[in-house]
């Protein structure tokens, strides 16, 4: 007690003797009073916008200074995805080997430099476009723009290399395809485009042996050295970004035109259920739900986004309720909206034990059923509404979330207010128009059946 008072006294001596106190208000608030909820609906939620800049030889540069740490975040985006391949996984190969050697430097010494400055240099390989992402002190990026720029011009793809690349992707790929999850996604896949589509195809141990070294460096001179390239910058900038950017890529012969996506034919499967044996001592399978979707500038995409995450979109779905809390049949189950640029899938994906997949899958469909039939109702509807105003929320918080909004909205061809309109149907989207949706898109029939065990 005594400890208490004359802690108390000697608080209650500072603010009188001060004339300008520097306690925080928070500190004379009432505790016994709880502060205030408020619905992240009701958040009037911003994307900073970016600083664009085109270096002289046409490339662009998007970027957002922000963030309180020195730190810097580069992505390199190349057209150079496995839909420009002729030949299978040599897009993918070309990726990772970039930063595996050059006429200079063994790929030891690249990691050696890259971890001499505590930086990252990551690499990926998508459907229509491939990266390679730096992360940095910006007190040092000075140091290692010089190392990238040579990766872009004088990447040499060592036979070692690939031979390496080639052995360590086949071991992986045999230990992969044990996994009953790892098939599903690679069949039901090709079940909705095609093995011939580029969202469809999958790699094979016949593409990894059929890999060359000229193959990869026809790729890297067409799509990279002479590719179309875009950066995404973000992070607590230096003032001379823009200058140290112009000074190690501007001079390249990365040109800034219009490159035309290879758009091939969808070539869906004819059956529409599939059961596959792929681990005859498993206990699990695992079920996948899909059909085709527009892409991201069709105007359902926005309300679908809704209705997907009051299916199956977040831990407190329909779905979830019902096929875990309630039936006990999996640990967890998602649906969700594939993000591919020419055209989307909407998926419902779980794994089960083999004795209760066929009772998971009526169950999903029973609960789309349960939306084309009845309204959802507004307590249900403000949930979700919250939860993905919550979402977004969260990925506002940093620069790097931040740029990564602006580089979905870039690459997909959106209109720069696409972020505002999302909110919009978040916020104002209404029952009838969720249960119109479920009656156009949430039909039994349309959806693949795929159960691998």
């Amino acid at each position: 007690m005594k400890r208490k008072i004359v802690t108390h006294y000697i608080i209650e001596q500072k603010i009188t003797s001060e004339s300008e106190n520097k306690l925080s208000p928070s500190f004379f608030m009432n505790r016994k009073i709880a502060p205030p909820i408020k619905d992240a609906v009701d958040f009037d939620l911003k994307l900073k916008p970016y600083d664009k800049y085109v270096l002289r030889n046409g490339v662009e540069v998007y970027a957002v200074n922000a963030g309180a740490e020195e730190l810097i975040q580069i992505e390199w985006i190349f057209f150079a995805g496995n839909c420009y391949e002729e030949k299978r996984m040599v897009a993918t190969a070309a990726n990772f080997l970039l930063k595996n050697g050059t006429t200079q430097k063994s790929a030891f010494a690249i990691n050696e430099q890259v971890d001499y400055y505590g930086a990252s240099l990551a690499r990926a390989c998508y459907n229509e476009t491939a990266s390679i992402t730096l992360h940095s002190l910006t007190k040092h990026l000075h140091r290692l723009l010089p190392l990238v720029r040579e990766l872009l011009t004088d990447a040499n793809f060592p036979e070692e290399e690939l031979l390496l690349f080639q052995q360590n992707s086949r071991q992986r790929l045999e230990v992969n395809l044990k996994k009953n999850d790892f098939v599903a996604n690679r069949l039901i896949d090709e079940y909705l485009f095609g093995f011939e589509h580029p969202y469809g195809t999958y790699s094979r141990f016949e593409d990894l042996a059929a890999l060359e070294r000229a193959d990869l460096i026809a790729f890297y001179d067409r799509y990279y050295r002479t590719g179309k390239c875009i950066l995404f910058v973000a992070g607590k900038l230096p003032a001379t970004i823009f200058e140290q950017l112009e000074t190690a890529f501007g001079d390249l012969p990365l040109h800034g035109g219009v490159v035309e996506v290879p758009v091939k034919p969808v070539l869906p499967a004819l059956e529409r259920k599939y059961r596959v044996v792929n681990d005859p001592n498993g206990v699990q399978g695992a079920i996948r739900l899909a059909r085709d979707f527009p892409n991201r500038h069709h105007p359902d995409f926005f309300g679908a986004q809704v209705l997907n995450a009051i299916l199956g979109g977040f831990f407190g779905s329909r779905l979830m309720n019902n096929i875990r809390e309630d039936k006990g049949y999996t640990y967890g189950i998602y649906s969700y909206l594939q993000n591919h640029v020419q055209q989307s899938a909407w998926v419902v994906s779980t794994e089960a034990g083999k004795d209760v997949c066929e009772a998971a899958i009526l169950e999903i469909y029973n609960e789309m059923a349960d939306l084309r039939d009845e309204l959802v109702e507004e307590e249900e509807l403000m949930l979700v509404r919250n939860y993905l105003m919550g979402s977004i929320l969260g990925d506002l918080d940093g620069p790097f979330h931040i740029i990564g909004r602006w580089k979905n909205i870039v690459l997909n061809g959106l209109e720069e207010d696409y972020f505002y309109q999302s909110i919009k149907t978040i916020k104002t989207i209404q029952p009838e128009e969720l249960q119109q949706l479920a009656r156009k898109y949430l039909q039994p029939e349309s959806f693949y059946e795929l159960v691998v065990v």
